[in-house]
């Protein structure tokens, strides 16, 4: 489902070509990368199988997303403002279907998109700490998405070297540089019973946080990064500005 953004016609341009030239962006990392996963087996059989799947991860790790996902075709939630607009439109010419809303606005609208997406078969995607922090801090929506389609909560990370971390930015973005070693690591996944209540809910989203800060570190360690650089991106603290690791 493509997105019309709104706005003035400068505003619709600006989102146009921007998403493209982002796009070109990401094929350009994405295509000269060499990538290697970690705990991933069982994933990956449910992408050949072609078995839905909900995929989990921190914003801070989405770049790389679209190029480690082996699925028959996914959706994801994204924000309704300009940047989310740039974004989903790269996201879509990667052949994600991107519905309109996040937790701060149109959450609605946007699990009943979600939900429409699973019926027709789509693997859903959703990043629990967007689409505005705090970081690393899982949000209960995509818990909910689970018990509502069934679906398990694949946790996800990546790790890259080298790369530039945008660490004025409250996520800590993490780009690699083009022709970077890239590792995914993946753990174990949730499931949440269609009759759980409030309590075990929460219970899985605390699951969630911790399995994805966990994929991180393995991710990072896996790459040479240091436990304690680690530690500070998930304890989603204060940046301390920008930081650049340097080429293995």
């Amino acid at each position: 489902m493509r997105l019309i953004p709104r706005g003035s016609r400068r505003e619709r341009f600006v989102v146009e070509v921007g998403g493209f030239l982002l796009h070109l962006v990401l094929r350009v990392i994405g295509g000269t990368t060499r990538s290697r996963y970690l705990g991933a087996e069982d994933l990956q059989a449910r992408f050949a199988a072609r078995d839905q799947i909900i995929l989990a991860f921190w914003h801070g790790r989405m770049v790389m997303m679209p190029f480690g996902y082996q699925g028959g075709g996914a959706c994801i939630m994204n924000s309704r403002h300009r940047d989310g607009a740039l974004i989903s439109r790269a996201v879509e010419r990667l052949g994600i279907e991107v519905v309109q809303g996040s937790s701060s606005g149109g959450w609605v609208g946007g699990m009943k998109g979600l939900l429409g997406a699973a019926e027709r078969g789509l693997d859903l995607v959703v990043v629990p700490d967007g689409p505005r922090g705090p970081r690393c801090r899982a949000k209960s929506g995509v818990l909910q998405l689970a018990r509502a389609t069934g679906l398990p909560v694949y946790p996800v990370a990546y790790a890259a070297r080298p790369h530039q971390t945008l660490s004025r930015s409250w996520d800590w973005l993490c780009i690699p540089w083009p022709g970077a070693r890239v590792v995914y690591a993946v753990e174990e996944p949730i499931r949440v019973p269609r009759e759980a209540g409030a309590e075990e809910i929460e219970a899985a989203r605390c699951v969630l946080e911790e399995r994805l800060n966990r994929a991180t570190l393995v991710a990072d360690r896996a790459l040479g990064v240091a436990s304690a650089v680690t530690a500070e991106y998930t304890r989603g603290g204060s940046p301390r500005g920008a930081r650049r690791e340097e080429p293995a």
